[in-house]
């Protein structure tokens, strides 16, 4: 297929992502640079898309989501685990949960330490402060005026209340910013949302930048390789619809796919571990080993309990209650459809010894047999997910084949490591154990899943394995760094190629102690900065 005539670009950026949204906004803002953007998928006009409840929908809905798949692998029985990926204008901020976490400072300081200098806490606090507009919080760390909406969850119903007094009652204490000066104890989620509805990364940046002359949005448009001359990336080929099209950047092309399309792109374009490209027949461009490497996850169990009383979301969306319901977010926009993934928080240390804590709780009033597909039960419940905040299992993202439109090979490789087992095991027993406080009494009539049966080491892993899923986290394929192992360097350019960086969530060395949306954020808004400092050298 003949490609179409050359534009010519100074930057280009593939993927309109989280990440993407950022860049676009940054990199055009002093109005010197022609910048296009490439998104696979289309607008972010969906109807699910502003409501905070819709996101089931868009978790197994195709329109917005890539849905990709895991392979079968022994840790997890041989299970397919679903792995949503944004596809659309915002990305993963599409249909996230819309929960905001930045991580702990720990966090960062071992990215520096590793080799990343220049991403430490003190370095990445201003970015993450430069990028939220949050109302409360102590001044020195939280920000005011960015262009990220950050709410506290607005709805506090009796039985979350009741949740965060057990906690207290377990030994734990209150914490009213997780992303203030230390990240444990518990409270309620902060999410992307601006006055009750979803705050994607397009509604924070993108609507800035789209209308500027210099700023050229193409949807639909699938990227097919890397163009290179040398050791030089010269611009990208893309196909919308059946038609194939080349653009050239004068500067640089910014990967910004995602940790899971990155390394697909680069794969392709014969960029790459030089065994698994000839493996799968496809010619070295150029050798970089880590290509696909270090992926990083974080697994979640959910734990279930019916409630004695009619006052969780299994009831309260349904039928009439349901009617009301979206009556008073039309009029108001407050209550149940307001709430995503998350109601009330977590994070604790396993055992005392520790630094910060290692789990991270997600409380809800509400209860589903299936994770995947989250249909409600229809009698009162309420569930807690449970997971490791630092896993150390490691797996891998690869091609199949040489070709761009294929799935590529997903293998998270969960629970291969025994610390990972003891962690989410005693994180398991310290939800039940909470579950057990007198504050949740009046609430708690029995626990479903795993059950009361289940009380050894081995019954608890058991459960893991067989009931687990992703949370959606998915980092680390295109890690930053100076081993050889590292794809980019800490100013994020491709070792050993000049024209191409990437910023996105695939340059995350360690996964971070948090959701991943907010350390994106920072990556991206750190990451144009970089750009924008070499092309005024």
């Amino acid at each position: 297929m003949k490609a179409q005539s050359m534009d010519h670009f100074d930057y280009i950026i593939v993927g309109g992502g989280t990440a993407g949204c950022v860049l676009a906004e940054r990199l055009t803002a002093n109005g010197r640079y022609r910048v296009l953007m490439l998104e696979a998928g289309g607008r972010d006009n969906g109807f699910w898309i502003p409501i905070p409840a819709g996101f089931p929908k868009l978790l197994t809905g195709k329109r917005f989501n890539w849905r990709f798949e895991t392979e079968r692998e022994d840790n997890t029985y041989n299970r397919s685990i679903v792995v949503p990926r944004g596809k659309g204008l915002g990305g993963s901020s599409l249909i996230n949960g819309m929960i905001f976490v930045r991580g702990q400072q720990q966090d960062f300081d071992g990215w520096a330490q590793a080799g990343a200098r220049g991403w430490s806490w003190d370095d990445v606090l201003p970015y993450f402060k430069k990028l939220e507009s949050f109302a409360d919080g102590d001044e020195h760390l939280r920000g005011r005026h960015g262009p990220m909406s950050v709410e506290r969850v607005k709805l506090r119903p009796e039985i979350a209340e009741a949740f965060i007094e057990a906690g207290v009652q377990a030994g734990y204490p209150r914490n009213p910013d997780y992303n203030g000066e230390t990240q444990e104890g518990f409270g309620y989620y902060q999410v992307t949302q601006k006055n009750g509805r979803r705050f994607s990364a397009a509604d924070a940046y993108l609507r800035q930048a789209e209308n500027r002359s210099n700023l050229v949005v193409r949807c639909h448009a699938h990227v097919t390789g890397l163009n290179l001359e040398g050791q030089r990336v010269t611009g990208v080929t893309y196909q919308i619809k059946s038609q194939s099209y080349t653009a050239h950047a004068s500067r640089e092309v910014v990967m910004a796919a995602g940790a899971v399309q990155t390394p697909q792109i680069l794969e392709v374009s014969g960029i790459g571990d030089p065994a698994h490209l000839t493996s799968v027949g496809i010619s070295v461009r150029h050798a970089l080993t880590g290509v696909g490497h270090n992926y990083q996850d974080h697994y979640c169990t959910r734990m279930n309990w019916r409630v004695k009383k009619p006052v969780t979301l299994n009831e309260q969306a349904r039928g009439v209650r349901l009617v009301m319901a979206v009556a008073q977010y039309l009029a108001t926009r407050r209550g149940i459809l307001t709430l995503g993934t998350g109601l009330a928080h977590a994070f604790i240390k396993t055992r005392p010894e520790l630094a910060t804590p290692d789990i991270q709780f997600f409380f809800m009033h509400a209860s589903y047999a299936n994770a995947a597909d989250r249909t409600l039960d229809h009698k009162p419940g309420m569930t807690i997910g449970v997971t490791q905040l630092r896993p150390q299992s490691v797996g891998t993202i690869h091609v199949k084949s040489s070709d761009p439109y294929e799935m590529p090979s997903i293998k998270p490789n969960f629970l291969s490591v025994r610390e990972d087992e003891t962690c989410l095991i005693d994180g398991m027993k310290a939800a039940r154990d909470i579950m057990r406080q007198a504050a949740l009494e009046p609430y708690c009539d029995y626990e479903m899943s795993p059950g009361p049966q289940v009380e050894t080491d081995a019954q608890w892993l058991d459960f893991a394995r067989s009931n687990g899923q992703t949370i959606y986290h998915p980092v680390g394929t295109c890690k930053m760094g100076v081993d050889q192992r590292a794809v980019v360097d800490p100013a994020l350019k491709v070792h050993g190629l000049s024209g191409l960086r990437i910023v996105d969530a695939s340059i995350i060395p360690q996964i971070v102690s948090a959701n991943t949306e907010a350390a994106v954020l920072m990556v991206a808004e750190k990451g144009s900065d970089l750009i924008l400092a070499d092309a005024a050298a």
